[in-house]
Order: structure tokens, then sequence, then C-alpha cells
């Protein structure tokens, strides 16, 4: 599966042609030693080499000397940049995510999903967690040569996965000389620092090149408390005391002597009097909001990185018509995440301050006490998570080329090897059993000093802590959490292991049939079998559910695959009037699953040029994509969700009151209950229980069906201009998706689907107090778009030589499937909402006199939606789909950056740049869209400064 030819005798491909073609208008490619054969080059999406073969589909590519102009470090910075890409699947802004895939950064294109966009490194697949992800910071930014999109569907060529599209990152060889860069920038509050030093060295010869490149960067994190639109709270600055949390870091509890504590209308919350005593029950006072935890004082804004790679890549020409080319890569990444303490309720794991605790303030002298539920954020230990990923990946090609009847034909036989191994090491989750001992029968001893057990019979201090839960953070005492031994003793570390592996073996063979009056008629034909395995095991505490952390299962499975494809380039006109070239692309790829049966995958593509400056293309395409290893067999797993009951009097179209929620046995004035029992003040709300999910091992594969139609225009008439228009739909079926909390209740309360009912389960009080569900070949969606690209480049003059570079992305039409309050299948259109952006648009322009530069960009996105629940409706009366559906608007954002460079005589380069170089606030986003913060999590959070120096020899 090597797209480029890798004998040194052929080179790279200069970008020329595409330059007038492409939608990226990318600037020409440095050329190997050697010549370059334009007939048998190949790019992505097709294997059939030809040197017309890009431009029959929309391909967007991005050179190494357009990538040094952005700001960014990193690929997946990069690739996120595209005004194609959606929103990222795990920002660096999802301080709340966990599992598997947090700490790794993906690209989405068309926001049909991360997991339905393929990433190819050198035309082979990258390594993927057990949920499909495929993380793109395994790639050093140093070892890139160049970056190719293709937005369109390519299952017939590719297999699984590139429904929405193929990013090929094509990383650099044939090195001659050397080069190191140094990398450091930081945002103008002095926080997050980004600092990254590689160095790339490489050796040609009549054979072979040797090409190294090692790489370091570490990205710090930054603070919640230190941006103004989290510090406050989850409605930014707009947050009360009213907003945050009743699990209070100066910890609470209900005296049962004095009101019913099981009661929620009579418990009376109270915390310790500043210097009071905490064994005299009159020593405390009813808790107040401003005694509350904002619990983003203690979360980080944004996660740190920090990578180290090793890239080598090695060519050798056994023969003037055989050759290896090896790729070895050894990438290592660790991400650090903090979030608040844990908010500790005795009452969700059955843990009171027993009557028996030398701290309970019920008991005189330590006698005739009752049991006291209590509540306490354990604010002395945030939790964090450590999370290291070590890639080793190995793929070799040998390829060549045979001449036979007149005709040239290539052919590679291709293996690859790739291993992912991750450990995720967490602390700040209290042990259930230590909590049970800490908080059990402990006295006074003779040495005044509180212990486990009693007098008669005490626990070694070496065994048992005691805890005092009543002391607040910060006051100093026996039994408190500032204790660094009973810290060790409460809090263990957690250590989660993940192995995934791909192997695969790839042969190809193309070239062309017969000559056709118009041309060859071209062929590529080829077979793989593949094989995907994984594995993810929590921590024994995690699965046994004996810490307050989320509970997890293991997953664990594999599968293989055998595939065969065929692609045919038939040529029907050419040098014709109004048919300069007429040419009919066909590709159809069978793939056998060991799991689920064989799927067959076709594409047709037919490009059309009536004459020289004018090309018409148009393709469509079938694709799929197979359940994941933790689709089918993830364990379960637990979480904290958000989400709006719909018998609360509060929601949007609220049902409270009707058959199924009274049958339910919620009251009818029921208002939604979160954290701690107390009342939502802002929907969605997190709920206070942990909700089960789990995989689904019967779900067959997704299908899709993806056309293009698109205009390249080149006038002769206007010298370097360059216009591409691209159409797009996309219609997805049967997609793997994880069942919402939201949906069911809907389905149970709304629509009265009591089937869907059976995993809910509510308190007395009417909360929801457990819910189980799983994945689902529920969804489907279509989408619809445009892609404008416009490139000028103007005549050099006195004062230098401009560039232009505009792209645009126009989303026309993004639905998905729902169910209106009638029960009726419909498709809700969500536009402008959760990050769906109707244009975003990237406007770059280049200046270069001599050694000097300059490069502006401006990052265009129109306004966004959200449902409004509490704050600034815009649109408080909007009615859709026959109900209630009020709308909060917001504004449109550009962010502007800019770069200035110098080229030294001692063959260096010096740049200075600002991303977002004039400090843009975005809008409040209270629905967090890609974020735990009230503000969408792909945009920029401050103006960001760097200098860059590259240093060639």
């Amino acid at each position: 599966m090597n797209f480029r030819t890798p004998a040194v005798r052929l080179g790279l491909l200069p970008a020329g042609i595409a330059l007038a073609l492409v939608p990226s208008f990318a600037s020409a490619q440095e050329a190997a030693s050697g010549t370059t054969d334009l007939d048998r080059i190949s790019v992505t999406g097709s294997r059939i080499r030809g040197a017309n073969m890009e431009t029959q589909q929309p391909i967007l590519t991005m050179t190494r000397e357009s990538l040094e102009k952005q700001g960014f470090s990193s690929v997946a910075d990069v690739l996120n940049n595209l005004t194609s890409a959606g929103s990222p699947a795990i920002s660096r802004s999802d301080s709340l995510s966990s599992g598997e895939d947090v700490g790794g950064a993906y690209v989405d294109i068309r926001n049909l999903g991360a997991q339905r966009t393929l990433v190819l490194m050198n035309g082979k697949r990258l390594g993927a967690t057990t949920s499909g992800l495929q993380d793109l910071s395994q790639i050093p930014m140093s070892a890139v040569e160049r970056i190719e999109v293709l937005k369109d569907g390519a299952s017939s060529i590719y297999g699984s996965d590139a429904i929405a599209g193929v990013v090929n990152v094509i990383t650099r060889k044939n090195v001659d000389g050397g080069e190191v860069k140094v990398y450091f920038g930081q945002y103008d509050k002095g926080d997050g620092d980004n600092q990254q030093y590689s160095m790339t060295l490489g050796a040609t010869g009549e054979r072979g090149s040797l090409t190294l490149s090692a790489e370091y960067a570490k990205q710090d994190p930054v603070w919640a408390k230190d941006r103004w639109y989290s510090r406050d709270g989850g409605k930014g600055p707009n947050s009360t005391t009213a907003d945050w949390s009743a699990v209070s870091q100066n910890g609470s509890w209900c005296n049962p002597t004095q009101v019913d504590c099981t009661d929620t209308d009579t418990a009376v919350w109270k915390t310790l009097n500043p210097g009071g005593n905490p064994n005299n029950p009159n020593d405390y006072h009813q808790i107040t909001g401003a005694e509350y935890a904002n619990s983003n004082e203690q979360m980080s804004l944004l996660t740190g990185v920090e990578r180290k790679s090793l890239y080598i890549n090695g060519t050798y020409d056994f023969t003037d018509t055989i050759s290896l080319n090896t790729d070895v890569l050894y990438n290592e990444r660790n991400t650090f995440q903090q979030i608040a303490g844990y908010p500790y309720q005795s009452t969700s794991f059955e843990t009171p301050l027993s009557a028996d605790s030398a701290f309970n303030p019920t008991a005189v002298n330590g006698v005739g006490g009752q049991d006291v539920d209590f509540r306490r954020r354990l604010w002395e230990v945030p939790r964090t998570t450590d999370s290291q990923l070590k890639t080793l990946r190995f793929a070799p090609t040998i390829s060549g080329y045979f001449e036979l009847a007149g005709k040239s034909f290539d052919w590679d036989v291709g293996a690859l090897w790739n291993r992912n191994e991750s450990i995720k090491t967490q602390r700040g989750d209290m042990s259930l059993i230590g909590s049970q001992q800490a908080l059990g029968a402990s006295f006074i001893n003779a040495q005044g000093v509180a212990q486990c057990g009693t007098a008669a019979n005490p626990i070694a201090l070496g065994d048992c802590r005691p805890w005092n839960p009543l002391l607040p953070y910060g006051v100093a005492g026996q039994g408190s959490l500032a204790d660094q031994d009973l810290q060790d003793f409460l809090f263990p570390t957690y250590t989660t292991r993940g192995v995934t592996k791909t192997t695969s073996f790839t042969a190809n063979l193309s070239g062309s049939i017969v000559a056709l009056p118009a041309g060859d008629l071209g062929f590529a034909v080829g077979v793989e079998h593949r094989k995907e395995e994984g594995s993810y095991v929590p921590d024994a505490f995690a699965q046994s559910g004996m810490s307050t952390g989320l509970g997890q299962k293991p997953t664990q499975g594999e599968y293989d695959l055998n595939e065969v494809y065929l692609e045919l380039n038939v040529p029907i006109l050419a040098d014709m009037a109004f048919a300069k070239e007429l040419t009919l692309n066909v590709a159809s790829r069978y793939s056998d699953y060991s799991n689920f049966g064989g799927t067959t995958n076709s594409k047709f593509g037919l490009t059309w040029r009536p004459m020289d400056e004018l090309l018409v293309r148009g393709t469509y395409a079938e694709g799929f994509r197979a359940p994941t290893i933790a689709d089918l067999y993830g364990g379960l797993s637990s979480s904290f969700e958000r989400y709006i009951d719909p018998c609360g009097t509060t929601a949007p179209g609220s049902v409270a009151g009707n058959g199924p929620c009274s049958a339910a046995g919620v009251p009818a004035n029921y208002v939604q209950l979160g954290q701690a029992g107390e009342v939502c003040g802002t929907l969605p709300c997190q709920s206070g229980d942990q909700f089960i999910s789990g995989a689904n091992p019967n779900l067959s594969p997704e299908t899709s069906k993806s056309k293009t139609v698109g205009l390249v225009w080149s006038p002769r008439w206007v010298q370097g201009l360059d216009v591409s228009l691209d159409w797009y739909r996309y219609e997805i079926k049967d997609m793997i998706i994880a069942d919402s909390v939201d949906r069911i209740l809907r389905d149970c309360y709304v629509l009265g689907d009591s089937s869907r009912c059976d995993g809910i389960v509510r308190a007395a009080d009417g909360h929801i107090s457990a819910l189980t569900y799983g994945t689902a070949n529920l969804g489907s969606m279509e989408t619809e778009g445009y892609d404008l690209g416009v490139k000028y480049r103007l005549p050099e003059l006195g004062i230098g030589q401009f560039n232009i570079d505009w792209q645009t992305s126009y989303l026309a039409k993004y639905d998905e499937s729902a169910q209106n309050a009638a029960g009726d299948n419909i498709m809700i259109g969500r536009v402008a909402q959760d990050a769906l952006f109707r244009v975003r648009s990237n406007l770059a322009v280049n200046w270069a006199l001599g050694d000097f530069g300059v490069n502006y960009t401006a990052r265009y996105y129109s306004g966004m939606n959200e449902d409004c629940i509490a704050i600034g409706c815009t649109d408080p009366d909007r009615i859709a789909n026959g109900e209630a559906a009020p709308l909060r608007k917001t504004g449109s954002n550009t962010f502007h950056d800019l770069q200035v460079s110098w080229k030294a005589p001692w063959d260096a380069t010096i740049a200075l740049g600002a991303n977002n170089v004039f400090d843009h606030k975005g809008p409040l986003m209270y629905s967090a869209p890609n974020s735990s913060f009230a503000y969408y999590g792909g945009f920029d959070i401050g103006r960001f400064l760097y200098m860059k120096y590259t240093q060639k020899f």
C-alpha cells in the first residue's frame, strides 16, 4: 500500500501540476535526485499511476513549506485547522473525559466523526485504539514531508473507516544533509509553555538513502482558574455560588438526632464554624453557597502533553527495477490532566461516619452516638491521570516495475506491524475499602493519637488511619485529610493497561491493459490480509467497584479480514472539441471479516475537461465502517452523565405529570436533581449517580453513500489564478452509536415506549439513581455542503511576491434521525449547533521579498446556536418539529495569525509569530461543546506567541 514510488531513481513528484487543480493549491515539492516519470505517479485515493490521476478527486495537499508558515506545532493542530475539519473528537479542553482515547489527538473530516476518517502514514494504516480512533500524535512533525487529504469516500480503495475521507501523511526520505529546529511559545499570560526540539539527518548514495528524524515536544497544562470563561464556574462570569457544588471541600453533615436526614425536605447540612470544635455539634452552622465548591479552581483547562519520537526511513535499490523502502517509528506520548477532588457522599457508598468514631459529633465522650451521613469533596487530593502511549511501527515494502509487451507495470509487496501500548496512572479516587475502615470505629489512645479500632481491640496505625471528614480543607487536626499518612492509606495509585496491534500484508499490481483511442486503459489490482487485536484492562479496583472512580470492565478481542480490489481507469475521449479529456474511473473492493462476513463497496468517478483551463469531476462512492473491538467486545463502564430529565418541570418541553412519569413514581412537581441531591440550576445537569454503558457483540457495519461534483478553473487570461468549487453529499445508515441517556428518557417518557424504560431506576424522590444502556446500529444522517478554494499568485512586483490562499467550507445540511413527540421518525437539522459551523473560512496572505517573509492568516467561524435553558435566550419562543425548542444564538468569530520570517546568510531561518494576535475571545457556550467548560473546545484561549529557529547544514 505504498502510494509513492519508493525507488530513489524516481524521486518525488513536484506538485506543480496539483497547484492549479486541487483545493490546497500546494507549492512544488522538493524533488530527490534522479528523474521523475510523470506517467507513473500515484496519489491518495487511487492505486493507478498516471499524470492526471490527482485531478479526478477532491484532494488537498499541504507541503512542508506551507506547514512551516503556520504557527502550529503538531500534525493534529494543522489538520484541525482545515475548514473541512469538524470539531476535535477529544479536545485538550475535555478535562472530564476518561477512557483509553483520552490524551490522543484525532481529526474529523466533514463532521462525520474521527472514527470515520481513515488516517494513513505513507499509504499504510495508522494504529488505532480499540474504539477505532487513530492518534495523530504518533507522527512527529519533523518527519512530515507533506499531508494529503482526500475529501471523499474511499472504502473501495482502502476498506473500512474511509467513509468521510482519507488523511495520508507522507514522511521525509532521501534527505541529504541535516536540519535542527527549535520552537518555543507560550500564551501572553505566561502559561501553556510549548517547546519543541527536532533534528533530521540524512545521507543518500547511488543505490539507497537513510533518513533519521528525532523530536522532543512538551506542552504545559493551562489551568481553568486562569481564564475568564472558566475560573468562576459552569456559567463562566455569570456563575454564582448557587452553580457550585454543594459537596464542598468544607465538609458538611446532617445531624440525625435533630432532623430526618433521609428526607430531602427536612435534611439540614451543616459545616464547622471557623475555629470551632469538630466534636461539638453546636459548633456547626448550616452550609451556605459561599462555602460550596467551585471545582474549576482545581481543573486543568488544557491537558499537558509531552512527546518523544524517533523516525527512520531507509531505501535501497536492489536493481534498477526493484527497490526496498522501510519505515520505523518509535513514539512515546505522555499527557497529564487534573480534575477537582472527588465529591464524596457517604450515602452513595453506604459509608457513614460510624457512631463509634472518635470524630462523631453526636457521641458524648465517644459513647451514645449515631451513624452520621456526610458530604466532603476530597480537595486535598485532586484526581490526576497520566496517560502514556508507546508506539512501535515497522512498515517495509518491496516494489518495482517491469515492461511487458511495450507496457509498464508497477508492483509492490508490503507489510505493517504496528503496536500501541498504553498505560494510565491515576490517583485521587478513594479506596472504599480504606474509607470503610477510616470511617469506622476509632478512639484516642494513651498518647492522644486517633487510632482505628477500640481500646480493647486496637488496629495498628500502619494498618489503618482514622479520617475526620468534617474537618474543612485547610483546618488542621487529627484525622485531617491533609495528613500524608492518611492520604497514602486512602488513595492508592491505579494502573490501567492497554495494547492494540495491527498486522497487515499487501500485494498490488498496476499498469495499463490496452491502448484505447483516448489513451491507455489503466488498472490496479491487489489483495490485503489484516488482523486487529486489542485489549484494555482497567485496574483491579476499577473492575471491582471498590473505589470512588468510575467502574470499568476489561475490553479484549480480535478479528481478521481478507480483501481484494480492482480499479479501472477508462479514457473515453481525448483532444476533441469540448472534450480535451473524458475519463471514467471504476473501483470495487470485497472485504471478508471473520466476525460479521463479507461486504462489497464500489466507487465511480468521471473526469471531463471541456477546455484546457476547466475541469469538471464527479464521484459516487459506497462506504462502510466495521464495528471496532470496543464496539463488539468492550467491557461495561460507568460515567456521570449530563442529561435533561423530561419528567422535570424545568425541562424544555417538560412532560411532568404525564402517564409514564407518574407510573415511574415521579412527583408531578419534580425538579431535576443533580449532585448531592441539589436542584439543577443549569440544564443539561450532571448526574450524582453512576450510569452503566457497554458493548454489543451483535453489531453490523455502518454503510454510506457519498457523492461529489467539482469544478477546477485556471483562466489563462489571469496568470496565477486557480479556483476550485466542490459539492459533496453523504448519507450514512446503521450508524454505530452509544445509546444516549437523553434518547432513552425521551423514548420512555415522551414517546411512551415502555420497552425503553427497563434500564431506568428512580429513587423515592424521583431522581434517576441508575441507568444501563449500550451501543446499537441506531443512527442515520445526511450531510451536504460546498468547498471553495481560491489561490492567486500575483505577478512579482518591485515590493515583493504576494500569494493569496482562500479556503472556505459551507455546510448546507446536517440532519440526524430522531423522533418527534408523536413518535414519527424524522430528520432533525443540526447545522450551527454543537460546533457544526455553517461556514468556516481561512484566508492566508503571504509576502516575500528577498530573505524576508510575512504570512498573515484569518480564521473565520460562523455563529453557533445552543439549547437555551436559563441564560440569554435569543429565541425563547422557537418551535421545532412541533415542540418547544428555545435557542441561544452566538455571533461569528475571527482569529488572526501573523508570522514574520528571515532567512539568515548562515543557512538558517528565524520566525516570530502570534496565533490570535488580537487576543479575540469567543462567546460563552453553556452547552460546553467539545469542552468541560462554557466555551467551544476548538477556539483559541488567548494570544499565543512563538519563535522558531531552523538551522540547515
